[in-house]
């Protein structure tokens, strides 16, 4: 009778215990993108590490949290002043984890509706590494590029997308 009650407590467990992949996609991937459609820098902000450290690898730079935020609320005062609209879509290529770290690869796609029509895609590839601090995760470093334009349509729907 024991063994069954620890057979069946093992399995219980197992069942309610959400995978360090699903945990990441509620607690950082989906406020990530919501945020960042929405123009809104604290959302944004707030699935990121006050340790954070950021660098679009393009521009040839590298921001702490607070630069980081900056440059964050800069970009989103200009589109909301343009009027200018714009989704984020994530896919992966590779996700690594542990109970409280994890590395994400994958690939990106920002399109931008300006208020002329004229809609425009963006492509890059990012790095993501993540640590749950105080059991929430959190985006540690972030890095992507363009890798000199070679980041299209095709990359982007070779990788898996999200799932929510």
């Amino acid at each position: 009778m024991y063994s069954q009650t620890l057979l069946l407590f093992f399995i219980t467990s197992l069942c309610g215990a959400q995978s360090p992949q699903a945990e990441i996609n509620q607690q950082v991937w989906k406020p990530f993108i919501l945020s960042f459609d929405n123009h809104d820098t604290n959302g944004f902000m707030a699935v990121h590490s006050t340790d954070a450290v950021r660098s679009p690898r393009d521009g040839k730079v590298v921001w702490n949290w607070e630069e980081y935020k900056n440059q964050q609320a800069r970009g989103d005062q200009q589109d909301q002043l343009a009027n200018r609209k714009r989704t984020l879509e994530l896919r992966f290529s590779e996700r690594i984890a542990s109970q409280d770290l994890a590395v994400e690869v994958g690939v990106y796609k920002t399109t931008y509706y300006p208020a002329n029509g004229k809609t425009q895609s963006f492509f890059g590839r990012f790095h993501v590494v993540l640590r749950k601090e105080s059991g929430i995760w959190k985006i540690l470093v972030d890095t992507d590029s363009s890798e000199g334009g070679t980041i299209g349509e095709k990359e982007f729907l070779a990788a898996q997308p999200l799932e929510l």
